[in-house]
């Protein structure tokens, strides 16, 4: 009986790579997932549905309704313009219940999110776009700087577990533990009371007028940036653990140790094995920041006096502005389910497991 030979191993066949998941997934054709894809556009075409419904009857079930919280402010409005203005506001007692949700779905879809009793019977778009532009700019670059920061500092100190870089932790833990209101009480009082380096709140300077210039610019940045140093701080320890952790985790994986063992450089080992497939959680979390982003922190806008989407929530609710709280409400639902579509599509594309179910 004559033994059977070994495989000869053709000159372009390296064991060694071949062998690897990582490195197969890494030179992998990328392909676009489209039954997941679908299937999540599927989930959140019906989560937004259901959260507008909510969002419709929420108010109704409330006792009294925007236009008696308007009276109660203004004494010398006439019975027949109090019916002109439910009306308006789409609380008409003469319709159905289901004529009302018909008719606020007929005005969604043509973008129309009813008028503000509050802010002089402007359009709520328009009175939530101007503050949506102050929010964003904030919020959401002090959230990028604080993800950006956490994220890369919590891939090297993950790396390079047992240094001193250990320490940072601790120290960004603590920050993060503060209370967010005592966090920007005392940086207003040491910087801006006590040393006047900036302004103690408001978006910009009183008098200044608003307009696409240097000067104006820069007045914003020198404003914004005590609020928005506050929010860094007391957000990057959880970007930092987090990714640190999910660094020790990664680092035990046999894709790494092959990575090492074949005498890749550290830094290409860190940057395009280990903490690629760290991040991927972060990506989630950082979706959920992204969509509350546009809710803004309402406690550093009231703290500052900030004219963000936070600060208008808090005072249309104070006023029962309905059609403002819904219109607020609503740009928050949307931000959120978009971010997290945006992280699904990123999530899909970055993990090639994610890929493989269409298989």
């Amino acid at each position: 009986m004559s033994a059977v030979a070994p495989p000869v191993p053709t000159p372009d066949f390296d064991p060694i790579v071949s062998g690897t998941t990582a490195t197969s997934a890494v030179k992998g054709r990328s392909r676009v997932p489209w039954r997941f894809l679908g299937g999540r556009v599927l989930f959140y075409l019906f989560t937004l549905w259901a959260a507008i419904t909510i969002n419709f009857f929420l108010p109704r079930m409330m006792k009294g309704d925007a236009v008696d919280a308007y009276l109660a402010r203004n004494r010398n409005v006439s019975p027949e313009a109090a019916e002109a203005l439910r009306a308006l506001l789409g609380l008409d007692t003469d319709a159905s219940l289901w004529q009302q949700y018909l008719d606020y779905w007929g005005l969604l879809l043509r973008g129309d999110l009813g008028i503000s009793l509050l802010h002089g019977m402007r359009p709520v778009t328009e009175v939530v776009g101007q503050s949506l532009i102050w929010t964003v700019g904030l919020v959401g670059f002090a959230t990028l700087v604080a993800f950006a920061i956490g994220t890369i500092g919590g891939a090297i100190v993950g790396w390079r577990r047992g240094s001193r870089l250990d320490a940072l932790i601790p120290i960004t833990t603590f920050l993060s533990t503060i209370p967010y209101f005592w966090l920007g009480l005392m940086a207003i009082s040491i910087f801006s009371v006590m040393l006047g380096w900036f302004p103690i709140g408001k978006a910009y300077g009183v008098g200044v007028k608003p307009e696409w210039s240097a000067e104006f610019i820069g007045d914003v940045i020198h404003h914004g940036f005590l609020p928005a140093a506050t929010i860094v701080i007391a957000s990057i320890g959880g970007w930092m653990l987090g990714m640190r952790n999910m660094m020790l985790t990664v680092l035990d994986e046999d894709y790494v140790m092959v990575a090492q063992a074949k005498g890749m450089p550290n830094s290409r080992v860190l940057w395009r094995y280990a903490a690629r497939n760290a991040v991927l959680p972060q990506i989630q979390s950082f979706a959920l920041a992204l969509g509350f982003i546009v809710g803004g922190t309402i406690v550093m806008e009231v703290v500052f006096s900030y004219p963000g989407v936070g600060k208008l929530l808090l005072d249309a609710t104070n006023a029962k502005d309905y059609a403002l709280m819904q219109g607020v409400f609503l740009v928050i639902t949307i931000s959120v389910l978009v971010a997290n579509l945006l992280a699904d599509v990123a999530y899909a594309f970055l993990d090639p497991r994610t890929r493989q179910t269409e298989d």
